[in-house]
C-alpha cells in the first residue's frame, strides 16, 4: 500500500453522522488512514434528532425479513460497542399501546406477525401493562412488551465516537461540503477548492446523499420531535413507549425523547405548531403526566429514505454507498461499519 496523507487517505469518508463515525472508527482501528468531510457540524444531521431507538423487534415489517435479520445482530453489538464508547444502555425494554379498539387488533396482528419470525414479544392486558407502567391512562386497552427493544442516546454516542477516531488520528472536517465527487476515481472536490484523492470513498451523507451522487434514491423524510423534562426527576417512565403515531423514550434522568412526525417535505426542517400539537395530545392521552413536563427543546430532522425504506449499501466504481438507513440509523451502525470496512479492507484499498 503507498503511503497516504490526508488529502490522499486510504478512506474517505464523506458525512459525519452516526453511520460516517462508525465506519471512520472501524477504519482507523483496522490501520487505515481516514479523513471525515461533514458538510455541516458532526452529528448535527438525523443523528441530532434521533431517539436512539435499537429496536429490531419493533420495527420489524412485513415483507423485510432480511432487514429484521440485521437488525437484530446489529442490536447483539450494541453493549460491546456501547461498553467500548462508555455509553449507557437502557436496558429495561419497549412497550406497544393500543388506545383503542382498532389500534388493539392492530396490535395483535404486529403479536401475529412477530411470532411467526420467533420474535420475543407479550401481550398484555390493560391491568398488567399499567402495572409495568403506573404512569399509564386507564383508558389502554391492550399493549405489547418487547423486553429485548432498548435504547441508547445518540447525542452520547456521536460525541464519543468524535472523540475516539480523533483521538486514532482521523482527519474530522466540518464545513467541508462535498461539491464534485469521480466515483471511479475515488476523487472528490470540496465546494472551497480542495481535492481529496482516496483509495476508497464511504458516501454517509444521509439525506443529503443524492447531492452528492445524483442519481441514488435517496430522499429526506422530515421527522419533528420534542425534548421534555421533569422537575421532579426520573420515574414516570423507565422504558420506551410506543403508540400509533409516535414514542416517548426515557433518557434515565427525568429527560425524554418525544416524537415524531413523518413527513414528505423535502428539506423543510421547520417545527410547525400542528406538529408539535399532535406529538403532545397523543402522549398525554395514554400518559397524563406528560403534561407536567417542561418543553426543552423543539426540532425537526430529515431521516434519510430509500425505496422500501430499505438501506443503501453498495458499490459504486471506489464509492461504497452506506445510507438510506430511515429509522434505524442508529440501531444499524454497528454492523453498517462492519459490513463496510470489510469490504474496503478485502480490497486493501480500492484498485
Amino acid at each position: 500500500m503507498a503511503p497516504t496523507t490526508p488529502t490522499n487517505p486510504d478512506l474517505a469518508v464523506i458525512g459525519g453522522g452516526i453511520i460516517g463515525l462508525a465506519v471512520a472508527d472501524r477504519a482507523a482501528r483496522a490501520g487505515m488512514t481516514v479523513r471525515i468531510l461533514e458538510r455541516g457540524r458532526v452529528g448535527e444531521g438525523a443523528s441530532h434528532y434521533a431517539a436512539g431507538m435499537l429496536a429490531p423487534v419493533s420495527e420489524a415489517e412485513i415483507g423485510h425479513a432480511e432487514l429484521i435479520e440485521d437488525g437484530l445482530r446489529s442490536a447483539a453489538l450494541w453493549p460491546a460497542f456501547a461498553e467500548e464508547l462508555g455509553v449507557a444502555l437502557h436496558t429495561a425494554g419497549t412497550l406497544h399501546v393500543a388506545r383503542d379498539r382498532d389500534e388493539a387488533e392492530a396490535l395483535d396482528r404486529e403479536l401475529a406477525f412477530r411470532e411467526r419470525h420467533g420474535l420475543r414479544v407479550e401481550r398484555l392486558l390493560p391491568s398488567a401493562a399499567r402495572r409495568l407502567v403506573p404512569a399509564l391512562a386507564p383508558t389502554v386497552r391492550l399493549a405489547l412488551h418487547v423486553p429485548d427493544d432498548h435504547a441508547v442516546d445518540p447525542r452520547a454516542v456521536v460525541a464519543a465516537l468524535a472523540g475516539r477516531v480523533r483521538d486514532a488520528g482521523v482527519r474530522l472536517d466540518e464545513g467541508a461540503e462535498v461539491a464534485a465527487l469521480d466515483a471511479d476515481a475515488g476523487e472528490l472536490r470540496t465546494a472551497a477548492g480542495e481535492t481529496v484523492r482516496a483509495g476508497a470513498v464511504v458516501l454517509a451523507a444521509g439525506a443529503w446523499s443524492a447531492q452528492v451522487l445524483g442519481d441514488l434514491p435517496v430522499r429526506p423524510v422530515k421527522g419533528q420531535i420534542l425534548r421534555l423534562r421533569d422537575p421532579a426527576g426520573p420515574g414516570l417512565l423507565d422504558r420506551v413507549l410506543r403508540f400509533e403515531g409516535g414514542y416517548l423514550v426515557p433518557r434515565g434522568d427525568g429527560r425524554y425523547v418525544l416524537g415524531a412526525t413523518v413527513e414528505e417535505r423535502g428539506f423543510d426542517q421547520t417545527v410547525t405548531a400542528g406538529g408539535v400539537y399532535e406529538l403532545l395530545r397523543d402522549a398525554t392521552e395514554l400518559v397524563p403526566g406528560i403534561s407536567e413536563l417542561v418543553i426543552e427543546e423543539t426540532g425537526a430532522g430529515l431521516r434519510p429514505g430509500a425505496p422500501g425504506n430499505l438501506p443503501l449499501l453498495e458499490r459504486r466504481g471506489r464509492v461504497l454507498v452506506a445510507t438510506g438507513h430511515f429509522r434505524n440509523g442508529i440501531l444499524l451502525a454497528p454492523i453498517t461499519a462492519e459490513r463496510v470496512v470489510a469490504q474496503v479492507a478485502e480490497k486493501e484499498v480500492l484498485t
